[in-house]
């Protein structure tokens, strides 16, 4: 492969991404102490009280759910939209977290009760994103080449389609079942398993790792799938192995999360923005800043309601249709067929 290097010097890379962390591990520390009940860090760490129960078994957990969950979902939203070269991709427009909910919902009908669906769900979500990103891709390929434009329509038909499978699938549920599905597929955040945390962020590095050490593919793709092929890339061995990574880590975060729509449209832009469009920091610092706006978005969820607790997808999708207006009135301008 002879993609060119750009101008990033690692200087750059070491400062961005410290400069990110420091933000994070503030916003995981802010997230952990706001809540309906007050508490102190000194006191939490200091007594064996209920701070310390509140703290470290309830928030700390989620805080950290969702710097995982906000990091995939980014990560996903900034490759698609380098490999469609389409800002409004998302794998939530493109029918991936949909068919993530699907497979999900599926096996937790079919696990009953017990530890089985918390090892059936997982699988589940992974198997329904890849299959509904499979099916995405087939109907927007035209002779073996990708159509940016219909592989989004193919999206939002397979998305509504996923929809209608979930209302049946709750339809057919008993009262339990439906009601443990439909509050899921609301989107929460709610853990009390460090377990489940480390299990979630193994999938979400493991596949970081891999699309971060291809940036300078994506790199080359995003300029074109002609002009990549003219730098040495394998146009479509890279793109199916990067759609198989995105719904791995779509799945990941379906399956412990629910649906939570938005970070993977937003996240990018503003981190593009912020930094430029080189993948080899961009993917990083979207993992990143997509922790944190998942962070600060469910500190929202928790907190303006009082007692009550707003769920975490209702925050994005306030935030991020707006956004998606926006976006789709700027290309509309420049006059994309």
């Amino acid at each position: 492969m002879r993609v060119p290097d750009t101008h990033l010097t690692p200087a750059r890379f070491r400062r961005v991404l410290a400069a990110l962390l420091a933000i994070l591990v503030a916003a995981i520390l802010l997230s952990a102490l706001i809540g309906s009940e007050s508490i102190g860090l000194a006191r939490a760490v200091a007594d064996a009280g209920v701070d310390r129960t509140i703290l470290f078994r309830i928030r700390l957990p989620r805080a950290l759910l969702a710097t995982v969950v906000g990091a995939a979902l980014a990560t996903a939203g900034t490759v698609l939209q380098a490999l469609l070269r389409n800002p409004l991709a998302d794998p939530h427009m493109l029918g991936v977290s949909g068919g993530a909910a699907v497979g999900a919902a599926a096996m937790l009908m079919l696990g009953g009760s017990g530890a089985l669906p918390a090892v059936l769900v997982p699988i589940g979500a992974f198997a329904g994103g890849l299959l509904a990103m499979v099916i995405v891709y087939r109907v927007g390929s035209v002779n073996g080449r990708l159509q940016p434009y219909m592989f989004l329509l193919a999206g939002v038909v397979t998305n509504a389609f996923c929809g209608a499978l979930i209302m049946a699938l709750n339809a057919l549920a008993d009262f339990f079942q439906a009601h443990g599905i439909l509050f899921w597929l609301l989107g929460s955040l709610q853990t009390q398993s460090y377990a489940l945390v480390a299990a979630s962020a193994a999938y979400v590095l493991v596949g970081l790792a891999w699309l971060t050490l291809h940036a300078r593919r994506f790199n080359a793709m995003s300029l074109g799938e002609e002009s990549a092929a003219q730098l040495g890339v394998d146009v479509g061995r890279v793109r199916r192995t990067a759609f198989v990574v995105s719904s791995l880590l779509v799945g990941a975060a379906v399956s412990v999360s629910g649906m939570i729509g938005f970070v993977g449209l937003i996240v990018p832009h503003i981190t593009r923005l912020l930094i430029g469009a080189d993948h080899r920091l961009l993917l990083p610092a979207s993992a990143l800043t997509g922790a944190i706006f998942l962070l600060l978005a469910d500190t929202v969820a928790r907190s303006v309601g009082g007692g009550m607790e707003i769920p975490v997808g209702v925050v994005t999708a306030l935030c991020g249709g707006p956004f998606f207006v926006y976006l789709l009135r700027r290309e509309g301008g420049r006059g994309v067929e």
